[in-house]
C-alpha cells in the first residue's frame, strides 16, 4: 500500500445533509442549499481535488468526514460485509480521485457512487442481484419506522418497499436513508436528475396506494416524510 493510501480501518464521522451543487428542481423535500462556512462537510469537493494533486492529508481528511455516512450504508444492505466493503470503496476512491469533476456534482455524491459500484461489484461475485437482508437485520427497518403514521405499519411498508422495482427502491432508500439529494441519488445510480425525479414520484405513489388500507380502529396508515 503507498504511504498516502487510506487504510482499511474504520474512521468515524458525523453524519450529515449534503448540498446540491446543481440547484436543480427537486421533490417536495427539496435540493438542500449551499452549506454554511462552518459546516465540517462544506470543504469535500475542494479537499477530493487536493487529494487528486497528490495531498494525502486531505484524502485522510475525506475518510474521516465521510466514513461513518459510507459504512451506514453498506451496514443497511450488507451488515456482514459492511467493513470490507468500506475498505474497498476507499481504496476504488483513491485510486479514482482523479476522475472526480465539482461541475457535475458533490465530492459526497461521488463517493456514494463509488460505493454503490463496490456492493454492486460484490453482489456479481456473490451471484447476486440486490442486497436481500434477513430477519435479523433490523436497523435500517427502524429507521424507516421513526418515519411512519404508526409502528403497525412497519410489516406492510417492508412488504411495498419489497415489491418496488430495484432502482425505484434504491433511489428512494439513498434519499431517506443516506440523506442524499435527488440530483445526487441519481448520479449514484447513473441517471439523469429528470428521471430520477419521475421514478421517484412514481415510487412514492406506489408505496402510498399499497399503504393507504384500513387500520383496525377505522384510520388510514399513511407513509410520512421522505417516503410520502
Amino acid at each position: 500500500m503507498k504511504p498516502d493510501e487510506p487504510g482499511k480501518r474504520r474512521l468515524g464521522g458525523r453524519r450529515h445533509r449534503a448540498s446540491d451543487h446543481h440547484g436543480a428542481a427537486s421533490d417536495h423535500r427539496g435540493d438542500r442549499g449551499p452549506l454554511g462556512a462552518g459546516d465540517e462537510h462544506g470543504d469535500s469537493e475542494a479537499q477530493l481535488t487536493r487529494s487528486a494533486h497528490g495531498d494525502s492529508a486531505a484524502f485522510t481528511h475525506l475518510v474521516k468526514t465521510h466514513s461513518s455516512a459510507l459504512h451506514g450504508y453498506f451496514a443497511r444492505r450488507m451488515p456482514a460485509a459492511s467493513e470490507d466493503l468500506l475498505a474497498e470503496t476507499w481504496l476504488q476512491a483513491f485510486a479514482a480521485r482523479r476522475t472526480f469533476d465539482p461541475a457535475r456534482g458533490s465530492a459526497r455524491g461521488w463517493l456514494f457512487g463509488v460505493a454503490h459500484n463496490v456492493l454492486a461489484q460484490h453482489l456479481r461475485r456473490a451471484g447476486r442481484q440486490e442486497p436481500a437482508p434477513g430477519p435479523d437485520v433490523t436497523d435500517p427497518w427502524q429507521v424507516v419506522d421513526q418515519r411512519l403514521d404508526a409502528a403497525a405499519m412497519a410489516p406492510a411498508l417492508r412488504r411495498a418497499l419489497a415489491e418496488l422495482p430495484v432502482e425505484e427502491r434504491e433511489l428512494l432508500l439513498l434519499i431517506s436513508w443516506e440523506q442524499l439529494t435527488p440530483t445526487e441519488a441519481a448520479a449514484v445510480v447513473g441517471i439523469p436528475a429528470g428521471t430520477a425525479r419521475s421514478r421517484l414520484h412514481r415510487a412514492r405513489g406506489r408505496l402510498r396506494d399499497r399503504l393507504t388500507m384500513p387500520r383496525p380502529a377505522g384510520r388510514n396508515l399513511t407513509a410520512t416524510g421522505d417516503l410520502a
